[in-house]
């Protein structure tokens, strides 16, 4: 059987080609990461490439493959685009090939064909596990976002603020709920006052959040009530024939927290805070 010459390349020419992958890769990670950290992650990719194209394949393929995973989900926490990702790994096939031409030798040629083919699949590997990475970072960062826009905070002893912000959807209104329902668990707080000063607008659907908000929290034992009704907001509610019912509503946070603390036995002078 004629011995294979790419393989026989990439063992006797492994420092060059390594050497100058290391060197194009590095031209599109521009200083991002060390030299040193680059040869280290590419040092082991040519190991297992060399694996693949050889004799000893065996389970060298699946190594890669883990290999490059654990490259490509490092690149998406770096921030480098996907096609800087990619293009580290597709840069291996213009090292070989100045060492196949070096060479002269036909046949690596031919045999470079197959191997530039399987080049091309490890970075689609490569680009397809760095686009998960990126969308369960930006999946977690929205959830991180979501619980920060969404604070928590003891106006009183007993009485418990929830400060909303912008547009109020579903997944919004499970995290308010369920943060809100952990710092009654947490208190004790017999009220909390959800203002919405900064909710741009109030429909049919985020006033059903707000309810399903307020139930919940009821189910507590907390009373809740609704301040932020500003007057084209309450124009907007009787408009659309929306009811509170016989929940509490105010029109500033002030207005609420005089509310609560009046509910709770607490009188303030007037003079109180001067």
């Amino acid at each position: 059987m004629e011995k294979a010459h790419l393989p026989e390349l990439l063992r006797s020419r492994r420092d060059a080609v390594l050497g100058r992958w290391v060197a194009l890769a590095a031209e599109g990670v521009r200083g991002r990461i060390t030299e040193r950290e680059l040869r280290a992650e590419l040092t082991e990719l040519y190991d297992l490439i060399e694996r693949t194209v050889g004799e000893e394949a065996g389970g060298a393929g699946a190594e890669l493959r883990a290999a490059l995973g654990e490259i490509s989900r490092n690149r998406a926490r770096q921030g480098f685009s996907p096609s800087e990702t990619a293009l580290s790994v597709f840069a291996l096939k213009q090292a070989v090939l100045e060492q196949v031409g070096a060479t002269g030798d036909v046949d690596a040629y031919s045999e470079f064909i197959g191997f530039s083919s399987r080049v091309d699949d490890l970075g689609l590997v490569t680009f397809e596990t760095y686009s998960a990475a990126r969308e369960q970072i930006i999946a977690d960062q929205m959830e991180q976002l979501l619980e920060l826009s969404t604070p928590v905070v003891k106006l009183w002893d007993g009485i418990l603020g929830v400060p909303l912000v912008g547009t109020l959807d579903s997944a919004r209104t499970q995290v308010v709920m369920e943060t809100l329902l952990e710092r009654l668990v947490e208190t004790g707080s017999q009220f909390a006052v959800i203002d919405i000063t900064g909710v741009p607008a109030v429909d049919t659907e985020v006033a059903q959040h707000l309810l399903k908000t307020v139930m919940a929290a009821r189910l507590m034992g907390t009373d809740c009530v609704i301040s932020g009704i500003r007057p084209q907001i309450a124009q907007t509610i009787v408009a659309l024939g929306i009811e509170f019912g016989d929940i509490e509503t105010k029109a500033t946070l002030a207005d609420a927290l005089a509310y609560a603390l009046g509910r709770s036995g607490i009188r303030l002078s007037e003079g109180a805070g001067a």
